[in-house]
């Protein structure tokens, strides 16, 4: 990696993401940018070189927690600081990791000396870095639900809390959140997708003379960073002055009646939930105006504005695709834009952007700008090409039907007690949850059992020469308390979608239900992946991945027909285990079969489908049979195998959470049985 960014104006197309980006760097009230899209498309670049274009920050000399000196916050650590002239520093970007730790998110305190001493010995964290910056999470759908919960709470005070055993620290954290993700990587919680201003859609283009000019400019700056950052100086700096600019300007801009009410009546229109879709839209268009040397807000700006901040807001289940009806958002603001006596001079000054000055565009790109769109933005879910049909299709073959609509499913755990990632499906030893004991902390202490620690101390406080009131602490005496949460499983769905389970009206229930437990599977974080069988052979549909869109989507296009190879299904399901295993050892698995349990093909396909079905009991994999078996008779053949599977079988009927009370009551005895 180089020591010289990419230069921001270097960037090649990509107009929407930067434009958020340069909005939220005039008004950082905006309130951040989640950049979603493809690998590949300079999301990274552009927020990592948006850094150098922020205006110098002044801070209190020596505070680490970049205090303003003409306001310094009253309850700093490294307070009290008395009002005064401090120090310019250039604008921090932080960045969070993934797999950072709680500690190296909000701070450290020294559990010892706090209790030995009473000392609060504070080690501030990314939190305390990215005050008055910008704190930057790459692959943020992927962050761990504990650190998105602190990301919330600094989010919304402005102010980020550690509390330790009744010893607590506070210190101001007011940033520009910005993140990055791939949706075919997984969703966002709803409630830190809210939290973000705007968002924008990313894609490579599709123009060979950009994708030309993408190149160009990455090969020149790799061969000589500094040179190619030089070229691009000039640019730079009046990029830079005009955000200065903007920021001037912003107080002065009028957002009048009309424009608040065309807002309001486009937030009513798309049935976005709450009032901060409103308030971000306000500031955006205000920061829009601003940003075209504008004091006035125009019609315009509040339809890039809503552009911006509607489509993440307006999406009801993760299976919806974020965007906004364009048609209907012209409409709505062709109803509600009558200005009255709040209408514009119709000849406005020209702005930086000539006559009418219209936010919607960001800087110019220099003569080497290559020319051309940046592309549409993909069809969510559909990032990766589904490749061929399975194998076994041909004249056999039925076209994909809909599935029903998807219901409220019964939770299916894996039995016992697990130490996977986090999350809400089964239960298993994790960092957050109730305290069920204690142990000796094995590398950094991160949560104190205090009367554990006292129990181990008190024995030797004579020995130690303890005088005062204080307890003597040392390190051996430290115990970690263990706690029981619930973890994120891989849930494997393996469907039946040969001849047997081809008529309309059953395959449509049957890919109901699936995404129905997709859903349930979305809601509790687990990792999903679909294997299919029919013809004479198994495929992949999708690997095991975070993303449940993608997994809709391949459901909703799979067809149907053929024998019905189950064996196949079954150790193809048996392979992809065994290779996540190798990825992920610590996340447990459960297998859903969704099947009438029928078997046909090839060489004793029944007796071929049990010897498989035995390889997960032998294994003690849980799994759940949907029994898919419909018509007065019954052969009870998913029934049969469940038993071999060493799991339980559930018909359709009784997978809805109103009709099964019992189900993971049965699971989980079945666990156990098998584990006896």
């Amino acid at each position: 990696m180089t020591s010289t960014p990419f230069p921001f104006t270097a960037v090649v197309g990509q107009d929407d993401l930067r434009l958020a980006l340069l909005l939220n760097a005039v008004s950082p009230a905006v309130g951040g940018v989640l950049v979603r899209g493809e690998k590949g498309t300079a999301k990274s670049t552009a927020v990592r070189a948006l850094s150098a274009l922020l205006p110098p920050v002044a801070v209190v000399p020596g505070c680490r927690f970049s205090c303003a000196p003409d306001a310094p916050d009253p309850g700093c650590p490294d307070g009290p600081h008395e009002p005064g002239n401090g120090t310019r520093r250039p604008a921090r970007m932080v960045e969070l990791p993934v797999g950072a730790s709680e500690d190296r998110l909000v701070g450290a305190l020294d559990i010892e000396r706090a209790l030995a001493e009473g000392v609060k010995a504070f080690e501030p964290g990314l939190l305390a870095d990215a005050h008055r910056g910008i704190l930057y999470v790459d692959e943020v759908n992927l962050l761990h639900d504990h650190l998105v919960d602190l990301l919330l709470d600094a989010a919304a005070m402005g102010a980020s809390y550690v509390e330790r055993e009744g010893v607590s620290v506070r210190h101001a954290s007011k940033f520009l959140l910005v993140g990055t993700m791939n949706p075919e990587e997984g969703e966002l919680r709803p409630q830190l997708l809210d939290r973000f201003g705007l968002t924008v859609e990313v894609a490579a283009s599709r123009e060979p003379d950009q994708r030309v000019e993408v190149v160009r400019r990455r090969l020149a700056h790799d061969d000589d960073p500094a040179g190619f950052a030089a070229r691009w100086a000039g640019e730079e700096a009046e990029v830079r002055a005009r955000i200065v600019a903007a920021r001037e300007l912003l107080p002065s801009v009028v957002l009048g009646d009309a424009a608040l009410r065309q807002i309001a009546a486009t937030c009513a229109a798309f049935e976005v939930d709450g009032m901060r879709a409103d308030i971000v839209m306000a500031r955006t268009a205000t920061a829009l105006a601003a940003w075209a040397g504008r004091t006035d807000v125009l019609a315009e700006d509040v339809r890039q504005a809503a552009l911006l901040a509607l489509p993440h807001r307006r999406r009801r289940n993760p299976f919806d695709a974020p965007g906004l009806d364009e048609d209907k958002l012209d409409e709505t603001l062709d109803e509600f834009g009558d200005q009255g006596d709040d209408d514009p001079d119709p000849d406005p000054d020209p702005g930086p952007d000539g006559p009418g000055g219209g936010g919607g565009r960001p800087p110019e790109q220099g003569p080497e700008d290559g020319a051309g769109d940046a592309g549409p933005p993909p069809e969510a879910g559909t990032g990766d090409d589904p490749g061929p049909a399975p194998a076994g299709g041909g004249a056999g073959e039925r076209s994909a039907v809909r599935p029903a609509e998807p219901f409220r499913t019964k939770v299916l755990s894996v039995p016992g007690l697990g130490e996977g990632t986090a999350g809400r499906r089964s239960r298993a030893r994790t960092e957050h949850g109730r305290t069920t004991g204690d142990r000796r902390p094995r590398g950094a202490l991160t949560k104190l059992h205090l009367a554990a620690t006292v129990r181990a101390a008190a024995p030797h406080q004579r020995e130690r020469g303890r005088a005062g009131r204080g307890l003597v602490v040392r390190r051996d005496d430290l115990r970690q308390a263990t706690r029981e949460g619930r973890e994120a499983n891989l849930v494997l769905f393996v469907v039946d979608a040969s001849g047997s389970m081809a008529a309309r009206q059953r395959m449509s229930a049957v890919k109901g239900a699936v995404l129905s437990l997709l859903l349930d599977a979305y809601q509790r974080r687990d990792k999903v992946g679909l294997v299919t069988f029919r013809g004479s052979a198994a495929d992949v549909a999708l690997p095991p991945t975070s993303s449940v869109d993608a997994a809709a989507a391949r459901l909703e296009s799979l067809p149907t027909g053929g024998r019905t190879p189950l064996a196949a299904g079954l150790l193809k399901a048996h392979e992809v285990l065994r290779v996540e295993r190798l990825r992920d050892p610590a996340r447990r698995a459960l297998v859903v079969v969704v099947t009438d349990g029928r078997a046909t093909g090839g060489v004793e396909p029944v007796a071929l489908a049990g010897r498989a079905a035995r390889l997960f009991a032998a294994e003690g994999t849980a799994s759940v049979v949907v029994d898919c078996e419909s018509g007065p008779i019954r052969l009870g053949l998913a029934g049969q195998l469940a038993g071999e599977l060493g799991g339980t079988a559930v018909t359709l009927d009784e997978l809805r959470a109103d009709s099964i009370a019992g189900l993971v009551k049965d699971v989980r005895e079945t666990g156990s049985r098998r584990a006896a």
